[in-house]
């Protein structure tokens, strides 16, 4: 497996980047590429602070850290001003600040349904109006949302998950066409279950209201994955550095899976 250890290659040595809810899982494995890229990172998160792994990242490459809530535009145009004056203007950016719930149709509340649109979308709307002005000025600019295969297909019980995640490829798609002569491209990866702090809470979501064992939940996620496993936050990593790196300018508008073969 490619990881940021062994492709170091500073073809992004000019670039900042900015990686929302970049402190753990799919986000934090983003920024560690982008970094052996040789990108100056930005990555947001909703604590003050950044995580403690932050500090040991700062030994591989230019990276800070701003707080953000993506769900307030002005929280999201504080912070992205911040980081600009701090590493200059931004050139990509990864959305991939989002949540997770599950619940049958009808006890699906509007307070889930909210919250789950809020983050998943309304924050990728602010994040990429916040960023959008510099890559137009600079006639260069990558923007990855990260969405889910939910966003390409449907799951029982996770009605809000998957709308907001269908909503997030909708404004990939019409994002891309619009900046489509600008230089500026739009895409979205699609992971599957992933190895991540969400698919762990989904394993314990399972166990608790099942009575089944850790394994036979863990079993049940990768069954979707004709590969028969969990997705690394690494593999995610790549599909969005090569959207990102010289050579992918004709990759715009795209919805990528990286699911084992789960949507093809």
């Amino acid at each position: 497996m490619t990881t940021p250890e062994n492709r170091q290659t500073g073809r992004l040595a000019d670039k900042h980047a900015v990686v929302t809810g970049g402190t753990r899982g799919i986000g934090e494995a983003v920024a560690r590429m982008l970094l052996a890229h040789g990108a100056r990172v930005t990555i947001t998160g909703r604590n003050p602070a950044g995580p403690e792994a932050f500090a040991e990242m700062k030994q591989t490459g230019e990276i800070a850290y701003v707080q953000a809530d993506v769900t307030d535009a002005s929280a999201v145009k504080r912070a992205f001003e911040q980081a600009i004056a701090r590493s200059g203007p931004i050139s990509v950016l990864v959305n991939n600040a989002g949540q997770a719930a599950s619940a049958p149709f009808l006890k699906t509340d509007a307070e889930l349904w909210r919250r789950l649109m809020a983050v998943n979308l309304d924050g990728t709307f602010h994040c990429a109006q916040a960023a959008l002005p510099g890559m137009l000025a600079a006639g260069w600019g990558r923007i990855v949302n990260i969405a889910s295969v939910a966003g390409l297909k449907g799951y029982g019980y996770v009605t809000a998950y998957c709308a907001s995640k269908h909503a997030v490829v909708g404004l990939t798609r019409a994002l891309a066409m619009e900046f489509v002569c600008k230089g500026i491209t739009v895409n979205a990866v699609c992971p599957g279950y992933t190895e991540t702090d969400m698919v762990k809470n989904a394993i314990s979501n399972i166990t608790s209201k099942t009575g089944r064992s850790a394994e036979e939940a863990v079993a049940e996620l990768t069954s979707h994955n004709p590969q028969k496993r969990l997705i690394q936050p690494a593999e995610v990593a790549n599909a969005v550095a090569w959207l990102c790196l010289p050579g992918s300018e004709a990759i715009t508008g795209q919805a990528i899976a990286v699911a084992g073969g789960e949507v093809m």
